[in-house]
């Protein structure tokens, strides 16, 4: 399996905004594999119902990307290369941020009633998972020697 901490920086992520459809009866936005995402999605998934003061992901990928979207209210992401963090809010649905492989990401503050909708570029692999954060940095430590 690739491993892709040993390059992945915070700054490699970045929100991408996607285009809105406006229409008087409601907005309407797509994405399509291929043009929108630098990746084409293979897995979708969305979260939603998180109680308060709860957090999600806690995690890093060997190889997936990630596109995370709030579809209704807003939350964080923390991204972290092992040396800087950066924490986005998202609060549009037609903007979401792509998280690269390699960087360790953290939801939270989730808004009541919030969804957060994540298109990922692989399937859902356990080995493609870094759930311990002092493995994640020991790969980034692998990486700088």
């Amino acid at each position: 399996m690739i491993d892709n901490h040993r390059r992945a920086r915070i700054n490699d992520c970045r929100i991408i905004s996607l285009n809105r459809n406006h229409h008087a009866n409601g907005n309407l936005t797509a994405v399509n594999n291929g043009d929108e995402l630098p990746f084409d999605v293979l897995r979708t998934f969305y979260i939603y119902d998180v109680p308060g003061g709860a957090e999600r992901g806690g995690h890093s990928h060997h190889m997936s990307q990630q596109f995370i979207i709030a579809i209704s209210g807003s939350f964080d992401v923390t991204v972290d290369d092992g040396q800087d963090q950066f924490t986005y809010t998202l609060n549009r649905p037609y903007q979401g941020l792509l998280v690269v492989p390699g960087i360790w990401n953290r939801l939270h503050n989730f808004s009541s009633g919030s969804v957060c909708l994540v298109l990922n570029s692989h399937h859902f692999d356990e080995a493609d998972y870094v759930r311990d954060y002092n493995k994640f940095l020991e790969l980034k430590r692998e990486s700088l020697e």
